[in-house]
């Protein structure tokens, strides 16, 4: 009995797996069936004897390391779920802001690093992303000439302010395409003083593009309405040097969702500075 038990239990321990046969293959080593069945042989006669020496229930020691299939399965969903939320967290890493000042206008902002400028944009400054073209960062200045404002408020209230960001945003917007038609909405309007002492307007707005897909089509049932795009504009408007400064972020809908947070960064950062003389 004694023998037995120790092969069975020599069987479980001491075998040579179809993949250990098949990776010494793979590197040249090939193993002979005899030399291995007579290495078995040994264990076994050795094994035999050290039970006969030293019995022991096995069967109480698996016992006591058994784990139920409840416990097996509720530790692989607790590793998955956890998986999961460092996954998530990982994806939503913001992406590290790089500062820009503009020392001869007088302002500063900071923008994602991955940005790119691009020239000619007829903006003071303009970055975009490098792969969604419609989201970006601009600045626009007022003409000293034209216009001599003390401060922000100036331009009234926040919501007074808001009507006429979202007034130009549609003057900008104007097509002279058949059946175009805008939507827009003001989400929001908010003043702050930040850290360096100066009031400013900040202002969300939404604005929705909608077209023909055959715009010359004569029968109205030709003429089928869809949706070219859908985005966020946010402005920060602030006040230095007599001039009127406007931060503005464009962005798809569907991306500031998932950035928005990256993009509240970008506006609050906008700085007005005292230009030296």
């Amino acid at each position: 009995m004694a023998k037995i038990v120790a092969v069975a239990e020599e069987r479980s321990f001491f075998f040579f797996s179809p993949l250990a046969s098949t990776l010494s293959e793979f590197s040249g080593t090939k193993l002979h069936y005899s030399h291995i069945h007579f290495k078995r042989k040994q264990w076994q006669m050795k094994a035999a004897s050290i039970t006969q020496q030293f019995p022991c229930d096995y069967s109480s020691k698996t016992k006591a390391f058994a784990v139920s299939r409840r416990k097996a399965l509720s530790l692989l969903l607790s590793t998955y779920i956890v998986f999961e939320a460092g996954s998530d967290a990982l994806a939503q890493q913001s992406l590290p802001l790089r500062e820009y000042i503009d020392a001869f206008d007088g302002y500063s902002f900071r923008y994602p690093s991955n940005w790119i400028q691009v020239r000619g944009a007829g903006a003071d400054i303009f970055f975009r992303d490098p792969y969604i073209l419609d989201e970006n960062v601009s600045v626009e200045i007022s003409s000293p000439s034209s216009s001599r404002y003390k401060s922000v408020q100036d331009l009234g209230t926040p919501e007074d302010a808001g009507k006429k960001v979202l007034k130009q945003y549609l003057t900008e917007f104007m097509s002279t395409r058949l059946g175009v038609r805008r939507e827009s909405n003001i989400l929001s309007t908010t003043s702050r003083v930040a850290d360096d002492g100066k009031l400013y307007y900040q202002v969300e707005v939404n604005i929705k593009s909608y077209a023909n897909n055959n715009e010359l089509a004569v029968m109205p049932q030709e003429r089928v309405v869809r949706m070219e795009w859908d985005r966020r504009y946010l402005s920060a408007l602030g006040v230095e040097n007599n001039q009127l400064y406007e931060l503005r972020l464009q962005v798809p809908e569907n991306v500031f969702a998932e950035e928005q947070n990256d993009l509240r960064q970008v506006m609050d950062s906008f700085r007005v500075n005292k230009i030296g003389t």
